[in-house]
């Protein structure tokens, strides 16, 4: 295990090609969740829903400076009906979905300045929000998401789904974060 501090990201839209890195970056995450007797990702990824992300340009991908993923996101419009409301203003605002940050990685605030990097993101395409539905029952996660600047609107506890903690942070409020410099290469083509 090397040290993470000082690196530069680069993070692009991810590809068909990068769907075994996605779901390898979730399996561990998922292992990891369960050593810590937490259920959050036990069950099986949607492939084909990952797969549907990656086709409509999604998901993203990040790599650390020797070409190794360490983390992958997803955003999208996709405000969840069992989640948000029209009360929410839901266009206002991108969705986060599937955050994950490799374990070697994680500790060097990689987590939040992707979150950031995602925040300014969003703020460029004109949504005022950011928002994501936690894992409820994963206490770790929802005080990340205090602590990180993040405002907890609600918890809503619909059948059949496990997160349902709702967050949301407005697009302009990004601190800037010295130990992870990403390198942006969304837009560039190939």
């Amino acid at each position: 295990m090397h040290d993470f501090a000082d690196q530069k990201v680069t993070i692009r839209t991810a590809t068909h090609d990068d769907l075994p890195a996605v779901l390898a970056l979730l399996a561990d995450a998922a292992a990891w969740l369960h050593d810590k007797e937490l259920d959050q990702w036990q069950r099986p990824p949607r492939v084909q829903r990952i797969r549907d992300d990656l086709a409509a340009g999604n998901v993203f991908i990040a790599h650390d400076q020797s070409g190794q993923p360490v983390a992958t996101l997803t955003m999208d419009t996709f405000a969840d009906t069992d989640f948000w409301t029209h009360a929410d203003d839901p266009s206002a605002a991108l969705y986060l979905h599937r955050i994950v940050v490799a374990r070697h990685a994680a500790g060097h605030d990689l987590g939040t300045t992707l979150l950031d990097w995602a925040a300014e993101r969003a703020e460029r395409t004109g949504h005022r929000w950011l928002r994501l539905d936690a894992w409820r029952t994963n206490p770790g996660l929802l005080d990340y998401y205090r602590r990180t600047g993040w405002t907890h609107l609600r918890t809503v506890d619909a059948p059949r789904r496990f997160s349902g903690a709702l967050f949301e942070k407005p697009t302009s409020d990004r601190p800037d974060h010295q130990d992870v410099t990403i390198v942006d290469q969304t837009d560039t083509p190939g």
